[in-house]
């Protein structure tokens, strides 16, 4: 796969780069995926080209669009709200292009100089983008020379922009999707022993693929949240009114023959259903990281978002960094958590994928990784 690191200056000095981007946010205050791709973004205007960014925003089609002449809007799915924050940390204008009238755009972008930034509205405006429509990566490619993937949370997705685009032009993986799958790859190949694999969250048909795969190679999987509670059922225990994932049970109870899977002891609940991991399970989670030298987390221990519910999650994510492991934690709620105790900076890489990042982990090939090779 090509990496846009060894591209020469040469390659790069005043062409137009296509940059896949996700700027998948709900708000203003939630920049982790802005501030990751600012290093991709600084490196291609440091050599003088002008950069396109495209991304998506939300799913605005379920929810009906305003159309005037070469405009879908609907104000809540907007990128517009990402512009103040780039301006910001570019130091420099960025050119939003709301409208999709492409012979525009590409008049504007030829006519524009090197370093100029151009930001393209939410390209989930556009069915194309979404039933990964082979006209539109034509039409897009049309903006620019060469086209660079830094979407890694959105590469387990078959999308007009991630692997149609890349057939038309010169294509390679970004700064942040190369750190992505090198320090994904560390965990899956290379990682020092002894390795323990931490799955939590509302979702255990997502993370059945990863402890297949993980189960010859690591030392120890932890489980807590719906995860947990998926097995704890497939072992035939009263769960009470506990979530669990009723697709999965078949599958929990193939695993549950090995040792490696470490289930909860005890929990804190409420109105009979489990919602976090009790104090005794910590510690007996604690006792697996110790040894720990490569730790891998996705999903938190129980319903976080309520502080009563918390202690799980935040003791293990504490614990995580006191120790000397090298630890990659991924997932919405996840680093939303590790964000909230402000261990960012503790930990050994904090990924910007979820479902992307379990994919991969669990052996899966990603289409939009596979469309640059």
């Amino acid at each position: 796969m090509r990496y846009l690191r060894h591209l020469k200056k040469q390659q790069i000095s005043g062409k137009t780069c296509l940059l896949r981007v996700d700027f998948n946010i709900e708000n203003e205050r939630e920049t982790f995926r802005l501030y990751s791709s600012l290093p991709t973004i600084k490196f291609l205007l440091a050599r003088s080209a002008k950069v396109v960014l495209i991304s998506h925003r939300g799913r605005p089609l379920k929810h009906g669009l305003i159309q005037t002449k070469h405009r879908l809007t609907q104000k809540n799915f907007s990128l517009k709200i990402v512009v103040p924050f780039l301006e910001k940390k570019l130091q420099r204008k960025v050119i939003f292009l709301p409208d999709f009238d492409f012979k525009k755009i590409e008049n504007l972008i030829e006519h524009s100089p090197p370093r100029s930034v151009f930001l393209l509205e939410n390209l989930r405006f556009l069915e194309g983008e979404k039933n990964n429509d082979l006209n539109l990566g034509k039409r897009l490619a049309g903006l620019g020379d060469f086209y660079v993937n830094d979407a890694f949370s959105v590469s387990h997705r078959k999308k007009a922009s991630v692997t149609q685009l890349p057939k038309y032009l010169p294509a390679c993986a970004g700064l942040l999707l190369e750190n992505e799958i090198s320090n994904l790859d560390r965990i899956l190949k290379s990682g020092d022993r002894p390795l323990v694999i931490i799955l939590g969250g509302a979702k255990a048909s997502d993370k059945i693929g990863v402890i297949e795969n993980f189960l010859p190679k690591a030392e120890a999987i932890l489980l807590g949240g719906v995860v947990a509670n998926t097995f704890l059922k497939a072992r035939g225990l009263n769960i009470g009114k506990s979530a669990f994932d009723a697709k999965s049970l078949k599958l929990a109870k193939k695993l549950l023959h090995s040792k490696k899977i470490i289930l909860p002891v005890d929990f804190v609940s409420q109105n009979k259903s489990i919602l976090d991991i009790g104090s005794l399970t910590e510690g007996l989670f604690e006792e697996r990281l110790k040894s720990a030298r490569t730790i891998f987390w996705n999903g938190p221990m129980g319903f976080f978002e309520q502080e009563k519910f918390a202690r799980g999650s935040n003791a293990i994510a504490k614990f995580i960094v006191s120790g000397h492991a090298f630890s990659v934690i991924g997932g919405g709620e996840t680093t939303q958590l590790i964000h909230q105790l402000k261990l960012e900076k503790k930990i050994g890489f904090l990924s910007t994928g979820g479902g992307a990042m379990l994919e991969y982990l669990s052996g899966k090939k990603l289409p939009g990784i596979e469309a640059l090779k």
